[in-house]
């Protein structure tokens, strides 16, 4: 449609469209204008508590399962160092290791728990001493000694120089060794490593105590329907084979308990365990594996 500009004179095609009789642009509808205020609305206050309760559960779980997480992760971390350091210590006890000397770097102590036995009664050595402290303070000074140590067989006849024996039930007197040793962790994390004079990183280090135990294999030698030949086999055998087991037990803690890690590894060991240092006390004894082989 063309409108004329009365002031000048000129036509114009007018822009609007007509609706109900009028032109220009459409007005908005009720909806359209309803939708306008709704979008431009911002959030209740019960919406907002609504939202800050649901990141308030959602919180509460993950602080829940933070501390499980860790603590598995640390159980993890030390059962991975008790099994390397199990490795280094089966393998030097086994192999009757005399070189060994950073081994005096991370034992500490050594103690014997164990007693004396006359005629079917015990009598302990002495009580068990506090934390820290070793019955042959002296000998924990290089690699071999304390190896030694840790080999002492289970059973020894102490009217015999504390020989080896294989079976102390023919025996009235025997010693019953109860071998434990207190470590710091072999493998652990590098600032622990000696040498270290912090109290406070020593203190805080990982240790453990080890329960060693050089028990001959149980063989019954006093059958009387066995043969000579087979009677001296089972006495051979019984001086040649030993099991070793260490018992770990883990975290020590500075004040002398311990935390529930328990963990103990076994293995034969064929050869004789060869007394040592007869003059002096304690006997050393070291395993032989190469003194037993298998007859042809």
């Amino acid at each position: 449609m063309k409108i004329r500009n009365k002031a000048s004179g000129e036509w114009r095609v007018a822009s609007g469209v007509r609706w109900g009789g009028s032109f220009g642009p459409r007005p908005s509808s009720p909806v359209t204008r309803h939708v306008s205020r709704v979008t431009c609305r911002g959030f209740t206050m019960v919406e907002i508590a609504i939202c800050l309760a649901v990141i308030g559960i959602a919180l509460v779980a993950i602080i829940g399962v933070l501390p499980i997480g860790m603590n598995t992760q640390r159980d993890n971390r030390e059962e991975t160092i008790i099994n390397q350091d199990a490795t280094v210590l089966m393998e030097a006890i086994r192999s009757g290791a005399r070189g060994m000397d950073d081994l005096a770097n991370y034992v500490y102590a050594i103690t014997n728990f164990g007693g004396q036995y006359k005629n079917g009664v015990l009598t302990l050595f002495s009580s068990p001493p506090p934390i820290g402290y070793t019955n042959y303070p002296s000998f924990l000074t290089n690699g071999a000694n304390i190896v030694g140590l840790l080999s002492m067989p289970e059973f020894t006849d102490p009217n015999n120089n504390y020989a080896p024996i294989e079976n102390p039930s023919s025996f009235n007197v025997y010693n019953s060794n109860h071998i434990v040793a207190y470590v710091r962790s072999i493998s652990g994390p590098a600032i622990e490593k000696p040498p270290q004079n912090n109290d406070i990183v020593v203190g805080d280090s990982f240790g453990y105590r080890i329960l060693c135990v050089n028990a001959p294999v149980a063989v019954d030698t006093n059958i009387f329907n066995l043969l000579p030949a087979q009677q001296l086999y089972n006495r051979q055998l019984a001086a040649n084979l030993h099991e070793l087991r260490l018992t770990f037990l883990w975290p020590q803690q500075p004040n002398g308990n311990l935390g529930p890690g328990r963990q103990t590894f076994r293995t034969m060991v064929a050869g004789q365990i060869v007394q040592t240092n007869y003059n002096s006390s304690p006997w050393l004894y070291f395993y032989q594996p190469q003194s037993f082989t298998n007859a042809p």
